[in-house]
């Protein structure tokens, strides 16, 4: 179960968005032929993953910024990328180009920093966007709670996309995250939870702001919490797996 994409179109081009998946897509490229190297790929993410431990002795802030552009593969990179492009659109389209490029930079430095709280002194390099696409799903959220958005359900030979409000699925994914942090040990690296939920709770504070200038409650009592405009409209595909009733 993963989304695919909102019913949520922007009213402009969301430029930054495409710059920012193009310099992920591109980092990716440049050292994704040392991953066949363990010791190469771990020199490579010594320099410039965040490690929490050097971080917290006084070294190696440049991490800070550089690990949101790396990945750890393919999956991890493609996961990131189908986020930020679902919804970084939309707070690109009520934030401006370069406000939301600020943002998008606060957000995963705020949820670097959640990360170094979390595990003061791990030895664990950390990599990628997710913290910073964490603060956009963020501000989404408080934004256009009720905006749909598909979720593509694959079960076996089953598929379905369901549209479902973005509430439920930033919520349940907020959730995860909570959970998830609560039973991990970051020392032994895995999932940077905190990271996710930091970035996430980083994101819904900085789009405050925008939220009050639009009017705050009375904004979302006038949208009622659906996007200020068309919703976009999609067709649902289901799986041709013909239905055999029990007699």
């Amino acid at each position: 179960m993963f989304p695919i994409r909102d019913h949520n179109p922007s009213g402009r081009t969301p430029y930054v968005t495409y710059l920012l998946m193009a310099v992920n897509i591109g980092v990716f490229l440049s050292y994704v032929s040392l991953m066949s190297d363990a010791r190469a790929i771990n020199i490579f993410f010594f320099d410039w993953a965040l490690i929490p431990g050097r971080v917290t002795v006084g070294d190696g802030y440049t991490g800070i910024l550089t690990s949101m552009f790396l990945h750890g593969g393919w999956l991890h990179l493609a996961g990131n990328m189908l986020f930020l492009y679902i919804f970084g659109d939309n707070i690109e389209d009520e934030m401006g180009h370069w406000g939301y490029l600020a943002f998008y930079l606060a957000c995963g430095l705020l949820s670097a920093v959640a990360h170094v709280l979390s595990a003061p002194y791990s030895a664990v390099p950390t990599v990628g966007a997710s913290g910073a696409i964490a603060g956009v799903m963020g501000g989404y959220l408080l934004l256009y709670p009720k905006a749909k958005v598909d979720i593509l359900i694959i079960f076996i030979v089953f598929f379905r996309i369901l549209p479902i409000p973005a509430w439920i699925m930033l919520g349940l994914w907020l959730g995860m995250q909570l959970i998830g942090g609560v039973g991990a040990d970051p020392d032994l690296g895995g999932v940077a939870y905190w990271a996710h939920a930091g970035g996430f709770f980083a994101g819904l504070i900085l789009t405050i702001p925008i939220w009050l200038r639009l009017g705050g409650p009375s904004y979302w009592s006038r949208t009622h919490g659906h996007p200020p405009h068309p919703e976009g409209d999609y067709v649902t595909l289901t799986s041709r797996i013909p239905k055999v009733k029990r007699k």
